[in-house]
């Protein structure tokens, strides 16, 4: 069972280190082809958030923002790979950032094509925050093992 788990895990991160790795390697000076498709949606979400909350989103710089994506989603796959809850919680904080921005669905009418790609990712991802979750609560729910304390010997004397 414990080898059934661990190559459940390691096939469920692979999509988190695999997407790290890609935008590691085109990263470059300006964070690459994810900056490039991050900048205006997180323009239109900054202004999207301001226009319903009123909280004005502080400015962030894309590269960064990709640098820190990368180093959630390599460390956390990694770290969720054996069993971490620290990685799980760290790829859940990737997904808690990044799905509003990316998946940005509510901004298209219902009849466009961008609509429904864009939905159907969003769900998706929002399958493996579930998932996340699960694992997390599967892994608060089991009884730590403890140690068994040996008897102290008897002295006989």
């Amino acid at each position: 069972m414990a080898f059934v788990s661990f190559v459940g895990r390691v096939l469920f991160a692979s999509v988190f280190i695999l997407s790290a790795w890609q935008e590691f390697n085109e990263y470059g000076v300006d964070g690459g082809p994810a900056a490039e498709s991050l900048a205006p949606k997180l323009d239109v979400f900054s202004k999207h958030v301001s226009a319903n909350v009123g909280v004005q989103v502080p400015e962030i710089e894309i590269k960064n923002l990709v640098a820190a994506s990368i180093a959630l989603k390599g460390l956390g796959g990694l770290l969720f790979i054996f069993g971490s809850s620290l990685g799980a919680h760290l790829l859940l904080l990737h997904q808690a950032i990044v799905i509003p921005i990316l998946y940005d669905f509510y901004n298209y009418d219902v009849d466009k094509k961008e609509f429904v790609v864009l939905f159907l990712k969003f769900t998706q991802n929002l399958a493996l925050f579930g998932a996340l979750l699960f694992f997390i609560g599967m892994k608060n729910s089991m009884p730590r093992r403890q140690l068994k304390k040996k008897a102290p010997k008897t002295k006989t004397g």
